[in-house]
């Protein structure tokens, strides 16, 4: 982990993303305080949808009912829009 000033971190920002690309974790100071830590963000897969799926309760009627009360405000796309003209 690397301790960057926040001047530097601004004038030497694609640097600083590449670092942080590359694996990189990078604190922030301002003065001598730390004010932040960059890290890489962490990359989901499907496994990790499938974890946040598997906790959530399946949609009730009400939702089924929304969709379907929103549909009926959708055009019907294969309608000839010249058709009056």
């Amino acid at each position: 982990m690397r301790t960057i000033s926040a001047t530097e971190a601004s004038r030497r920002f694609s640097d600083l993303l590449d670092a942080i690309e590359a694996g990189e974790t990078i604190t922030v100071t301002r003065g001598s305080r730390r004010i932040a830590e960059i890290r890489p963000a962490h990359r989901g897969t499907g496994r990790d949808l499938r974890a946040a799926l598997a906790s959530m309760l399946p949609p009730d009627e009400r939702f089924a009912t929304d969709i379907a009360d929103a549909l009926e405000h959708l055009s019907d796309e294969g309608a000839d829009p010249w058709a009056g003209a």
